[in-house]
């Protein structure tokens, strides 16, 4: 079952999935949030979400959206870093947005671009830490979700090449910001049932219905949000990707694709 919800601009999806073996809770998939001062009706809605009292807060990334917003991103996620969660880094998390042409998307995956940390992404990690949030960048974390213990193991920013799996292990849930095929292949070795991403923003740009035209990596425009089911060989897993909450202040435009977060109900 799939539900949307409106709340301004933005929209909550709602998601049912049995049968993976994770036990029962709740789970609400953030992502993309690039937030940047001012953005109130982002703030509110991030507040709202708080309010649905998951079970855990999945992070995949990309949670600044400027130069100054780290103060504001924080107070905005201050009901949200009252639950249990976990997360992961994306590239806006090291380095703020530049001017750039929307249209150079459809070239392929943007480019990579590591000589420019511009953020204090050491002091939002202490305070998403400090809130009892499990950080998740090539390393892995033992989590209570609604009384069971669940293993957790992610991958810094897979679109900057940043993941590293040597340091992991056999996992439950697996995150990541970008879905990039060989990390969705590499979690699936390590037996993980789940996969949580973002980085796509749903495709941004759609044709009606949705229908994604670029996904910014080499997952299929299919695949660009949502869940699907993944096989190689005798590994199989689930993927969820987030449509995401936001998109670069310098091509703010969402087309059939509005912003969102998902509530996945598992059992």
């Amino acid at each position: 079952m799939l539900i949307a919800t409106n709340s301004g601009p933005f929209k909550l999806f709602e998601l049912e999935v049995a049968g993976l073996g994770l036990g029962s809770f709740t789970a609400l998939h953030i992502s993309d949030i690039h937030f940047a001062p001012g953005q109130r009706a982002k703030a509110g809605f991030l507040a709202e979400l708080a309010g649905l009292k998951p079970d855990l807060v999945v992070n995949t990334g990309d949670n600044l959206g400027h130069a100054q917003a780290l103060n504001p991103l924080l107070r905005a996620l201050e009901p949200l870093l009252e639950l249990p969660g976990v997360f992961v880094n994306g590239s806006n998390d090291y380095r703020s947005p530049r001017p750039k042409n929307p249209l150079s998307y459809f070239a392929g995956p943007s480019k990579v671009t590591t000589d420019r940390n511009d953020l204090d992404t050491a002091r939002m990690m202490r305070e998403f830490e400090g809130a009892g949030w499990h950080k998740l960048n090539n390393q892995m974390a033992k989590v209570e979700v609604a009384g069971r213990e669940l293993s957790f193991a992610g991958v810094d920013d897979p679109h900057e090449n940043l993941d590293d799996f040597g340091k992991l292990s056999q996992a439950d849930v697996a995150v990541a910001h970008a879905p990039y095929l060989r990390v969705i292949k590499g979690f699936a070795a390590l037996d993980a049932k789940l996969l949580f991403a973002g980085h796509t923003h749903g495709g941004q740009i759609c044709l009606p219905g949705g229908k994604a035209l670029v996904t910014n990596c080499d997952l299929p425009t299919e695949n660009a949000q949502g869940l699907s089911n993944w096989k190689f060989e005798s590994n199989e897993i689930a993927l969820h990707v987030s449509g995401g909450l936001g998109a670069s202040i310098y091509s703010p435009v969402r087309l059939f694709c509005p912003p969102s977060a998902t509530l996945i109900r598992f059992s």
